[in-house]
This record gives C-alpha cells, structure tokens and sequence, in this order.
C-alpha cells in the first residue's frame, strides 16, 4: 500500500517520518525485563494510570526517573509490552503475588474482633460476545475495620459465588475473625470452612433456603406477636436500635438476635450455630414522610458477640460496596476497563487491588483516592512512600 503525504500539510518532516516507522519497528521482538514491567505497570497505576495505554504514556514521561532503579535496555515498554505480559500471566500467580505481600501487612494486624465482608463484582466490559467470552466475576474479602483487600477469587460468572468463596476463603487467615456474606453465600460447605479456619460467620438469609429462611421469619414473628397466650412462655430475644440521619431520609435499624434455636429444624446442618437474627430497618422520607420498613435474616455462629455487636456487622458488611466496589468504578474507571485478551481482565482487577491497598495503608494520607494518585503522580518523594512505605 502507497501513501502519499505532502511534508507542508501533515507538519512532520519525511525524514522525521522515516524515522519514527524504524523506531516503531525495531521495537518489534524487544526483550523487557519482566521486574520492569511489573513495577511500571504499578507505579503508574498508582499515580493515575487506568489502562495499558496510559502506562505507557506515564513510563515514557519518567523514563530518565526510572532508569535510577530499574533495567531498561529498550527503554519503557509500549501498552503492546503490557497488554501481552498480562494477558500471558496466570491470574493464580499474580494472586499469589498480591497474598505474599498481604501476609507482610498482615503480621502488623491482629485478626481477633476483626470484621471480614466478602461479596462479588463484575466487571462490565471485559466480556468479549465474538470469543463468546462472559464478564469476569471476582470474589473479594475486604478488612473493613483497615479498607484493605485480604484476597480475590476470580469466576465466570455471578452463580459461581457459592464455590468460589471457599475457595477465597482457604487463603486467608480467618482466626479470631468475623466473616460476613450476603444470602447467596448462605451455604452449609461456607459456613463450615469459615468455623474450620478459625472464624465466625454471620450470614444473610434469603429465599434460596427456604426452610432456614421460614424458620427464623416464624420465630420472631412469634416473638413479637400480641397477645400471647398466657401459658405460652415468651421467645428470649434481645434487642438493640440506633439512628442515622442523612441523603433527605431517616432510618432507624432495629436489630433481634435470639439464642434459642428450638424453632431451626435445620440447625444440626450448620457448623457452630450459635443465634438467629433479624434487622429491622424503617426509612422515613424528610420531606413527604412517607415510612417503608425491611425485614432482614441472618444466622451466626459467635456465642458472645453482643446484639449490639450484631447490628453494627450487618450495617458494615454493605461498606464493601461503597468502600470497595463504588471506590473501583469511580476512581478506577473499572466498569470502563475494555481490557479482554486471556487474563488480562483479571490481572488488571488484581493490580488495581493492590494499589487501592498501598494507598489505603498509607499513613498520613489526608486525601480521597482520586487526589492521592494524583499526587502521586506530582509528587516523587510521595510516591515512593506509598509503594514502600519509607518517606525519603
């Protein structure tokens, strides 16, 4: 194919021209040092970088700033170098890599009363409809107390939760935790590997066990009902409530937990079964003051957490939505994330993990996500700070 250009018009030399195609092509067949390439691909995804792309561009800009500490015989790598090297890498050892350096944060935290919430995002736009390719899945376990990531667990689809959990769940250090998982993770094989490990569990209850779910619904309904008859001895049941204030509504959760587990006719299939419970959850509009009120079920196996203790768990396990996955769509552009070849989707969730954490484990950090990588990108001496946590 000929291509004709006119020198005054495009604004580029012919001689420039020539020599930006022999630039082009010598990178072709390249060797980059695979160090290099992981550590660019963070460090620029740390400082604002969403895509391979932008890697590229921030690797070329801090090339001379790199060259200080990393083997760059080529140069900085195109989004090309990135793309292949991520799609070649299997999710598991990139996982592996991202537990290694948890098991480093992790011996500065004690997992006793520690709160666990474990759920599953999609990711929108890495599924491929030509390779008949589905968006990935990942499961993630999210140390609410800290905002850090423990571990993920990538599935094809949203159904596949069920094994993929325990699965997540063999990783981690679960001694002297809470786990909490929403009703699709209500399983007999999850809540024994949580008690197996060393935790506690405190699970939702949905309609996908039918006879758990019927169960606790008659309980309390019979622990609140009035009248009773008067020989009939009342259901023990504890109770604790608090208020919150805000987005033009006000909501009052009331929460009962009960020990007594006569009325469970299923309770010999749950390890460690300890109490029912069920969140109440009345929300009034401010300005119309219309009123609608939820009723929640969950089963737990801690014997002496509290009632109050009770209702903050179930309050803070939705913190994975807005902590978490809210926090990975609008500073990470993740539900944007178009990357699709082999692993590349699953490797890129991993990496953005794993920066959220660096920048949520620093400690003097005064500004949102967003700002922090921004940052990052302006200030070096930051930078290095978060990535080893030494302030130079």
């Amino acid at each position: 194919m000929r291509v004709y250009l006119s020198a005054p018009n495009c604004g580029v030399s012919i001689s420039c021209l020539k020599l930006r195609i022999l630039q082009f092509c010598l990178r072709k067949g390249q060797r980059y040092p695979f160090e290099s390439v992981i550590v660019i691909a963070l460090m620029s995804m740390v400082c604002g970088a969403d895509d391979a792309s932008g890697m590229e561009v921030w690797g070329e800009l801090n090339e001379e700033f790199l060259s200080g500490f990393l083997p760059l015989p080529h140069g900085t790598p195109s989004q090309d170098v990135y793309l292949a090297v991520f799609a070649a890498l299997k999710p598991e050892a990139v996982n592996a890599m991202f537990l290694a350096w948890m098991e480093l944060l992790k011996g500065r935290l004690s997992a006793v009363g520690r709160h666990i919430a474990v759920d599953g995002k999609t990711s929108r736009r890495s599924f491929d409809l030509g390779k008949e390719q589905p968006a990935i899945h990942t499961v993630s376990a999210w140390l609410s107390d800290e905002g850090l990531v423990l571990g993920q667990f990538k599935t094809r689809e949203k159904s596949n939760e069920i094994t993929a959990i325990p699965e997540l769940l063999k990783m981690i250090d679960l001694r002297g935790a809470t786990v909490t998982v929403d009703a699709l993770g209500c399983q007999t094989e999850i809540a024994e590997e949580i008690v197996a490990g060393g935790g506690d569990y405190l699970l939702a209850v949905k309609e996908n066990q039918p006879t758990l779910h019927a169960d606790i619904r008659e309980a309390f309904a019979d622990a609140v009902r009035e009248p009773r008859q008067p020989m009939d001895p009342p259901l023990a049941v504890e109770r604790w409530s608090d208020t919150t204030k805000g987005h033009g509504r006000i909501e009052e959760r009331t929460s009962l937990v009960c020990r007594d587990l006569s009325w469970i006719t299923t309770r010999q299939r749950w390890s460690g079964l300890a109490f029912i419970a069920r969140m109440e959850s009345t929300r009034t509009d401010v300005r119309t003051g219309r009123s609608s009120t939820e009723h929640r079920y969950f089963i737990g196996s801690d014997s002496s957490a509290t009632c109050e203790r009770i209702g903050q768990l179930i309050r803070r396990h939705w913190g994975i939505e807005n902590e978490l996955h809210w926090v990975l769509d609008m500073a990470f552009r993740e539900d944007e994330a178009r990357h699709r070849a082999r692993n590349c989707a699953a490797n890129f969730s991993t990496l953005r993990h794993f920066t959220l954490n660096l920048i949520k484990n620093a400690p003097n950090r005064k500004l949102g996500i967003p700002n922090s990588r921004k940052r990052a990108g302006w200030d070096r001496s930051y930078l290095i700070e978060l990535i080893t946590g030494w302030r130079p």
